[in-house]
């Protein structure tokens, strides 16, 4: 069996761990009221604030940039105001029929939690209450459930597997592509790739 957050640490390169605090997990889980799963915790440890692959984000939570608690907040916001039982919704559109929620909240015990994105627009989301780890991905007007957990999930994205519905691959072959968020206006980080992987 895949021991999948070393599969992505392998992928990815020795971790930096640049702003690991506890403490700022533990304000974090304290102010959301859930607990963010370990592989996930460790993998934006290690590397957050990132961009991994030229298009997947992550943030941190002891930054005051790209700040992980502020863009779950605001993600929660943007996605609890659009009026879903007012929206004509084809039944492979609506999350609550394809994957049998009861309602669909956010930031709830029982809701969706933002926890990683894109800037082709995806939007990948934790189910917190599951003992089973479950995301859901909405990807421009579809959606994905992975029964997984985040590394798997991070894994096989960057393998080349359709992580966000049909046809929504982002591979690219050789090294995986990192780079730093800027942490000031004037910064411009420069990308760096992790070891070669075979592909």
């Amino acid at each position: 069996m895949t021991d999948y957050p070393a599969a992505v640490m392998d992928m990815l390169g020795p971790a930096q761990n640049r702003y690991t605090d506890p403490a700022a997990w533990d304000r974090l889980h304290a102010e959301l009221g859930i607990e963010l799963p370990p592989d996930y915790r460790a993998i934006v440890d290690a590397f957050a604030p990132i961009q991994i692959n030229g298009h997947l984000y992550l943030s941190h939570p002891a930054t005051e940039r790209w700040n992980l608690g502020q863009d779950i907040r605001s993600k929660i916001t943007s996605w609890s105001e659009v009026p879903w039982d007012d929206l004509d919704l084809d039944a492979d559109e609506d999350p609550r029929q394809l994957f049998g929620l009861d309602e669909l909240s956010f930031g709830t015990h029982n809701g969706l939690w933002p926890i990683a994105s894109t800037d082709r627009g995806e939007t990948i989301f934790l189910i917190a209450a599951p003992d089973t780890p479950r995301l859901l991905v909405n990807y421009d007007e579809t959606w994905a459930e992975h029964r997984m957990s985040f590394a798997e999930w991070l894994y096989r994205y960057l393998i080349g597997e359709d992580m966000s519905g049909p046809n929504s691959a982002a591979f690219y072959p050789g090294p995986v592509r990192l780079q730093h968020l800027p942490m000031s206006a004037d910064e411009r980080p420069e990308p760096w790739y992790g070891p070669e992987r075979g592909m």
